[in-house]
């Protein structure tokens, strides 16, 4: 399905059940919104599932970039508003864990829990210079040279190995990802500063992160979890960047379990 919202045609998908709690997922960046298919169904027999590609990734408009973190939780914002969407628990891994706490912080009160996956409150100044490079090589390349390193970040060898139809998924997800959305969204990214303010968030907060996450490492959701008071930290075991997929398991018993517990405190 798509709706203009925020001046930007979106794509969504909604799944799970009519009239139980709403739960959104929010991808990482150069994916799309099936990169949660293991997620839908795991809760959806729990929860009314949305799922939408960000600005400038699968099916939902490019516009021309570069984006900020506000715009993206502007884009969410406007399109819960189209689905009269009052109140719901939040997913989001990487840059869509940052679009959660951009969210969070600029929406108080929507969110009935925030799940935080293989993301950061902050990059060092000198990722800077790594994002940058990141985005001459997709405007004077395109996506393709970004495919195999990109692989290589976000899933460990053994599971690249064992798994060459999940890993090629992503990669073709990589690849058809648009220049102008990949752009404009990693000008957003690197510019993360919410370390500080994490303890305004008032909603339960799980922090899940892959033990062996080269690109968010362990110690930026340890940083997440040391300043946002309650928060809940699970690290997954033997998985690198994109956990939910490497280690869908793991993943979803620590994400059921948490939900599971925020339900009861609604």
């Amino acid at each position: 399905m798509k709706a203009t919202v925020n001046g930007i045609e979106t794509c969504y998908e909604l799944h799970g059940k009519p009239g139980a709690p709403w739960l959104a997922f929010s991808h990482s960046l150069a994916c799309n919104l099936r990169m949660w298919d293991g997620q839908v169904a795991a809760l959806k027999d729990r929860f009314r599932i949305l799922l939408y590609d960000t600005r400038g990734h699968g099916q939902t408009a490019a516009a021309p970039g570069p984006y900020t973190r506000e715009a993206l939780a502007d884009d969410l914002r406007a399109l819960l508003g189209h689905l009269e969407i009052q109140r719901l628990h939040f997913v989001g891994l990487s840059m869509g864990g940052m679009i959660g706490q951009t969210f969070a912080l600029k929406y108080p009160g929507l969110l009935s829990s925030l799940t935080l996956a293989d993301t950061t409150s902050r990059y060092p100044p000198e990722a800077a210079a790594l994002w940058a490079a990141r985005i001459q090589t997709a405007q004077a390349q395109g996506m393709q040279p970004l495919v195999q390193p990109t692989l290589e970040r976000w899933f460990t060898e053994g599971f690249r190995q064992r798994a060459p139809d999940q890993v090629g998924a992503i990669g073709g997800a990589i690849a058809a990802t648009p220049v102008a959305g990949y752009v404009g969204c990693s000008h957003a990214i690197p510019k993360i500063d919410l370390t500080a303010r994490l303890k305004e968030i008032a909603c339960p907060i799980l922090v899940l992160c892959g033990d062996k996450d080269p690109g968010t490492p362990p110690e930026m959701s340890r940083a997440i979890h040391e300043n946002a008071p309650g928060s809940r930290l699970v690290m997954i075991p033997e998985a690198a960047h994109l956990s939910n997929i490497e280690q869908p398991e793991a993943f979803n018993r620590a994400l059921d379990g948490f939900l599971g517990a925020a339900l009861t405190k609604r």
